[in-house]
């Protein structure tokens, strides 16, 4: 019998990240949801969007599902699922965490960041008319998408967003998620080079018991090569 996944995507993207992985779990029998996130279409107003955006979209999704399903987030949706879980925690059979920020109580993910960059892109959104970090071209190109050709990279650099930066300087609340019981997984993509090494799966650690399923890939496979991301969502719910 197919699982239901529900699927959300991190800082700058939208659910479209996702499509690739949606069809491919579709094909094998299953059903996903895929939402855009508060200020994550092209035309939306970002200037008001809060953290507590983020969580009430996706309690919003949980609440509308007929039984429990799989909610995976992909790197800064790792903290998002996790504020969001212990809000309908019957309506969740498993979390997947795929190269995600995990946080402990009271940080931000700026927390977990280098302090040079964090700085910077509170500088920048600073100084943006609507308070949102703007996307990073050269980043995007030479470290999250690192080897991947000219053509897939214009394809998601096209349709990234300037990011509130409400996302990244929030301090969070997650010690509802440490009492949570929900089985956990990470999908760890071990060729990312958007953090330090071992900075993922250390921040995994907090998950407590969990699932590790290592895949080869980086930051972006999600989008760059979703038949690989698809393949650990679907070993993970057996």
């Amino acid at each position: 019998m197919g699982k239901h996944f529900v699927l959300i995507h991190g800082a700058w993207h939208g659910g479209w990240c996702w499509e690739g992985v949606k069809a491919i779990l579709e094909r094998a029998g299953h059903t996903a949801q895929t939402p855009t996130m508060p200020g994550h279409h092209p035309d939306d107003d970002r200037s008001a969007v809060t953290y507590d955006h983020y969580v009430s979209a996706i309690k919003s999704v949980l609440d509308r599902q007929s039984g429990p399903v799989i909610l995976a987030g992909h790197s800064s949706a790792g903290h998002m699922i996790q504020c969001a879980a212990p809000l309908a925690p019957d309506k969740i059979e498993r979390l997947v965490f795929v190269n995600a920020f995990i946080l402990p109580p009271g940080t931000s993910q700026f927390d977990l960041v280098p302090p040079e960059v964090a700085q910077g892109m509170t500088a920048a959104a600073q100084a943006s008319p609507d308070n949102c970090v703007p996307v990073d071209e050269e980043f995007v190109r030479g470290v999250l998408m690192a080897g991947v050709s000219a053509e897939i990279q214009d394809r998601l650099v096209s349709r990234l967003v300037p990011q509130p930066l409400a996302l990244f300087t929030t301090k969070l609340d997650t010690k509802a998620f440490k009492g949570l019981d929900v089985p956990r997984t990470v999908i760890f993509c071990r060729d990312d080079q958007s953090l330090p090494p071992g900075a993922y799966l250390g921040m995994a650690q907090a998950l407590g018991d969990y699932q590790l399923l290592e895949v080869d890939g980086g930051h972006e496979t999600l989008f760059t090569d979703p038949e690989v991301v698809a393949g650990a969502l679907i070993q993970a719910t057996r």
